[in-house]
């Protein structure tokens, strides 16, 4: 049940979103290319991140680069 405490997890790593241009869902309202996130929890799929509403969100990681 990690999902009831994600705002305050640690961070795991800094990603940077690399575009908000999707296909299928509207994810431009949400993510901002050029602004870094931090990742409060990753899947093989997904990131999840707190995004431009304040609000946890999982995003395709096509959308994002890492950072070292």
């Amino acid at each position: 049940m990690i999902h009831l405490n994600w705002e305050e997890r640690d961070t795991e790593k800094t990603i940077e979103c690399v575009h908000a241009d999707a296909q299928k869902f509207i994810v431009n309202n949400k993510l901002t290319p050029g602004k870094q996130y931090e990742v409060k929890n990753e899947t093989e799929a997904f990131y999840f991140i707190m995004d431009n509403s304040n609000r946890i969100g999982g995003f395709y990681k096509n959308y994002f680069k890492e950072l070292k």
